[in-house]
C-alpha cells in the first residue's frame, strides 16, 4: 500500500529529497560499495586474496537479497506490534542507518572470520534502507505533485561512491591501511545519519495504516489486475540482469584497472568517476519530462551501460577506463528509478511488495557476478583475460535485458485511462 511519508508534514520537498539522497549515500555508497575502493588496500595488506574478496562481495549481495525478501513478504510482526505504515518506514530506515554505521566500523577490526557475516548484515541493511527510503520519498514527493524530484534521491549512491572513492585515494596516498579506511567510512556514515535524523523523525501519533494511493496513483493504472504473471516475471528478470550486468565492474573496477594499466596515475580515480556518472545519470533522469514509456528508457540505459563495459574492454587505456567508468555509472541508479516508477505504474496499491521482489531478483544477479568472475579467473591464462571474459558476459546480460524490455513494450503496451 502506498504509505504517507512519516513525520514530514510541513517539511519542504527539497529536504525530503535530500534526506532520501543522504540515506542512500550511507546505505549504498558506503554500506555496499565502500568495499570496492578499499579492496586494493585489503589486497595490499594481505588480509584477503581475489578469491576471498569474491566471496566477501557475494556475502554482501546475498544479504541484499535477504533484505529485499524481508520487504517482499511483509513479516507478520508489524501487524502484531500494531505499528502504522508511517512508523514502520521511519523505524526501518533509522535502524538500517545505525546498522550500516556499526557494521562498517566492525570491518576495521582484524577478525577475518567474521567479515563475511558483517558484509552479509550490511547487505540486509542496505536493502531495507533502499526499499523503505524509496517508498517514503517517492510517495511523499508524489503527494507534493513533484514526482520528478524522486530521481534526485538516487544521486545518493553516486555521491557516496564519489566521497568514498576520493577518501580511499587520499588514504592510499598517505599509505594508510584498509582498517583505517573502514574506520573513516564508519565515522562518515555516522555523521551523515545524524544529518538526516531530524527529517526521519517519528510521527506525533501512530494512527491506523493510511491508504493514500489515490494521491499517487498514475492515471493509467488504477489497479494491476490487467498485469499478468508473465509480464511481472519478464520485468523482474530483465531488472535482475541489470544486477549481473554492472556488478563485476562495480566490485572489481580498481583491481581490473591495475591489471590493465599498472602505474597509471588515474588508477584511484576511476571509481569516483563511476560515482560521478551515477550522480549525472540520476540528475538527467530527474529532468526528463517526456511521456516516453519507462521500459524504452530502460532499454537505452542498458545499452549505455553495456557500452561502458565494452569501452573498457576495447580501449584499455586511462582514457578508455575513464569514459567506460562514466558510461557504466550514468545509468545505474537511473535504471533503478525508471524500474521503480514502472512498478508504481503497474502496482500502485502495493508498490513496496513488488519493489522488494524486483530488488530480490536484482540481488540474485549481483550474487552471481563475483563467483562468475572468480570462475573465469580460475580458468584463464591470466588475471586480465579472466576479467575480460567476465566483463564480456556482463555486457551480454545487459543486451539480453534490453531485448526483454523491448518485447514487453510490444506485448504489453501502456493502457491509458
Amino acid at each position: 500500500m502506498n504509505l504517507p511519508a512519516p513525520g514530514t508534514a510541513g517539511i519542504p520537498a527539497w529536504r525530503v529529497a535530500l534526506a532520501g539522497m543522504v540515506s542512500l549515500a550511507v546505505a549504498m555508497g558506503i554500506g555496499r560499495f565502500a568495499f570496492t575502493p578499499l579492496l586494493p588496500m585489503m589486497l595490499a595488506d594481505g588480509s584477503v586474496d581475489l578469491a576471498t574478496s569474491s566471496w566477501l562481495a557475494s556475502a554482501n549481495y546475498l544479504g541484499y537479497l535477504v533484505g529485499a525478501l524481508l520487504c517482499t513478504f511483509q513479516p507478520m510482526v508489524w501487524r502484531r506490534l500494531g505499528w502504522s505504515g508511517a512508523v514502520r518506514l521511519t523505524v526501518m530506515v533509522r535502524a538500517g542507518l545505525v546498522a550500516t554505521t556499526l557494521l562498517t566500523l566492525g570491518m576495521a577490526v582484524h577478525l577475518p572470520v567474521i567479515w563475511p557475516l558483517l558484509r552479509f548484515a550490511a547487505g540486509v541493511a542496505s536493502a531495507l534502507v533502499f526499499i523503505y527510503v524509496s517508498t517514503w520519498s517517492l510517495s511523499r514527493l508524489a503527494q507534493m505533485q513533484l514526482p520528478e524530484m524522486g530521481a534526485l534521491i538516487y544521486t545518493g549512491p553516486g555521491a557516496g561512491i564519489v566521497v568514498s572513492g576520493l577518501a580511499a585515494s587520499a588514504l592510499v596516498y598517505w599509505q594508510q591501511s584498509a582498517a583505517t579506511g573502514w574506520l573513516v567510512f564508519g565515522v562518515l556514515a555516522a555523521a551523515l545519519s545524524v544529518l538526516v535524523w531530524p527529517v526521519l523523525r517519528l510521527p506525533a501519533s501512530a494512527p491506523a495504516q493510511t491508504a493514500t494511493a489515490s494521491a499517487t496513483v498514475a492515471p493509467d493504472a488504477a489497479s494491476n489486475k490487467h498485469h499478468g504473471r508473465t509480464e511481472l516475471t519478464l520485468l523482474a528478470l530483465a531488472y535482475g540482469l541489470a544486477g549481473l550486468g554492472y556488478i563485476i565492474s562495480a566490485t572489481f573496477l580498481p583491481v581490473i584497472a591495475r591489471q590493465s594499466i599498472p602505474g597509471s596515475p588515474w588508477l584511484d580515480l576511476f571509481w569516483p568517476i563511476f560515482g560521478l556518472g551515477v550522480m549525472v545519470g540520476a540528475l538527467v533522469a530527474s529532468r526528463i519530462r517526456s511521456q516516453l514509456d519507462m521500459r524504452l528508457r530502460l532499454v537505452l540505459c542498458y545499452l549505455i551501460q553495456g557500452s561502458g563495459i565494452l569501452v573498457g574492454l576495447l580501449w584499455p587505456t586511462s582514457a578508455g577506463f575513464a569514459w567506460g567508468s562514466l558510461l557504466l555509472g550514468m545509468p545505474m541508479t537511473a535504471i533503478t528509478y525508471f524500474a521503480m516508477q514502472e512498478v508504481r505504474r503497474i502496482s500502485p496499491l502495493q508498490p513496496a511488495s513488488l519493489m522488494g521482489l524486483l530488488t530480490a531478483v536484482y540481488g540474485l544477479g549481483q550474487i552471481v557476478g563475483p563467483p562468475l568472475a572468480s570462475a573465469f579467473l580460475a580458468r584463464s591464462v591470466s588475471v586480465q583475460a579472466g576479467f575480460n571474459a567476465a566483463l564480456g558476459a556482463a555486457a551480454v546480460a545487459l543486451l539480453l535485458g534490453s531485448l526483454m524490455y523491448g518485447v514487453m513494450v510490444r506485448w504489453y503496451p501502456v493502457q491509458k485511462a
